[in-house]
């Protein structure tokens, strides 16, 4: 799973994301935010088909109600 940069979801928000639907410490969530940001995507994570569908219904969920745009992908390794 990825997670695309753009230009109006605040650094805050996708730390917030990366913890609460990925698990990720404060640290590993900051890493990941900055490679997003300083790169334009970033892996998130690497799930079972399954479970990635749902994250990526569950970010974009998340994100359309807090008033953001941002997007994660599922890719096949």
């Amino acid at each position: 799973m990825r997670l695309l940069n753009d230009d109006y979801t605040t650094m805050e928000f996708v730390v917030e994301v990366l913890q609460v639907f990925f698990a990720m410490s404060t640290e590993q969530a900051m890493q990941i935010m900055l490679k997003v940001h300083n790169e334009g995507s970033a892996v998130c994570g690497v799930y079972p088909k399954d479970v990635a569908e749902t994250k990526v219904q569950q970010v974009a969920g998340y994100a359309t109600q807090h008033g953001h745009p941002l997007r994660c992908l599922m890719e096949e390794n």
